[in-house]
């Protein structure tokens, strides 16, 4: 299988990772589910309406997990642009069809790179505000994932 076939593979399966991911409302929800009653406990249904409160947020955004992460996704971020921008001025082509529009000139090149660390933070402060913990990670997660094996592969085919 050729590096473009395994690419554009890897491409369509976050994809479609992602939209599985906001879809299904089991794969980004807190907590266990709840235990259903046994058939012979079920309780006689009260007049009285309790109004849920709302739970407060169970971490700050700028917690120390979320330091870290984002600190490492724009360490390799930058590692990327600069294997990046080195293979491209040694002869070398950009394979993902998004950024290749931005490796024509180092500052268009370095503002997609800083805007993939920018679009992670901010979504990941969405899912944060919108109490999707798990998924406030995850996107930090792929983003290290991605870069780390865009650096691996751009060092290893220089």
């Amino acid at each position: 299988m050729t590096f473009q076939k395994l690419s554009n593979l890897a491409i369509s399966a976050s994809f479609a990772l992602l939209v599985a991911l906001t879809v299904c409302p089991s794969s980004v929800g807190q907590g266990p589910l709840p235990e259903a009653p046994a058939p012979h406990a079920i309780e006689p249904v009260s007049s009285v309406v309790t109004v849920p409160q709302p739970t407060e947020i169970s971490h700050k955004f700028w917690d120390r997990q979320n330091e870290f992460l984002f600190l490492t996704a724009a360490a390799l971020d930058a590692a990327d642009f600069a294997v990046t921008r080195s293979n491209l001025q040694s002869g070398g082509r950009e394979l993902n069809p998004i950024v290749r529009v931005f490796g024509r000139s180092t500052p268009a090149l370095a503002l997609n790179f800083a805007g993939e660390t920018a679009g992670s933070v901010t979504l990941s402060y969405f899912f944060h505000k919108t109490g999707h913990h798990r998924m406030e990670h995850v996107v930090s997660y792929l983003n290290i994932g991605s870069s780390a094996g865009a650096v691996t592969y751009g060092l290893t085919h220089h």
